[in-house]
């Protein structure tokens, strides 16, 4: 009976992951509205953290060790609508690397799960 590869396995693993990190914090960065978030933040464990942590949504070999992701981003102020445009890029970056449906998919089911742990402020009422 063969094993069915992981979602982490079929993206490539831990290089790929690390690719589609670089690629996603590119992006973000280069969002006006996003890039504020990231000032003063070490970019470098910043991403070193990311890469484990989607390694073990993925269902890596080795799960996260970082900080809990609520208190990660306790006074950060993330808004609700600047959440789901960070998981966007996520998603875009992870299809432009060639991640399928599936994959994409439990991502994005995993981004709806820690979402309260991350966002502090909710989306504002347009008007």
């Amino acid at each position: 009976m063969v094993a069915l590869a992981s979602h982490y396995e079929s993206i490539g693993g831990n290089p790929a992951v690390r690719e589609v990190v670089e690629h996603f914090y590119a992006a973000v960065l280069d969002d006006a509205e996003l890039k504020p978030y990231f000032d003063g933040v070490d970019l470098v464990r910043l991403k070193r953290h990311m890469v484990m942590l989607l390694c073990s949504v993925l269902g890596g070999p080795d799960g996260y060790k970082g900080r809990d992701l609520a208190d990660a981003h306790r006074g950060v102020g993330v808004t609700g609508e600047h959440y789901e445009k960070v998981g966007g890029v996520l998603v875009a970056t992870l299809r432009d690397h060639g991640a399928g449906e599936e994959i994409v998919g439990h991502v994005v089911t995993a981004l709806g799960e820690v979402r309260g742990a991350v966002v502090e402020r909710p989306a504002e009422a347009a008007g």
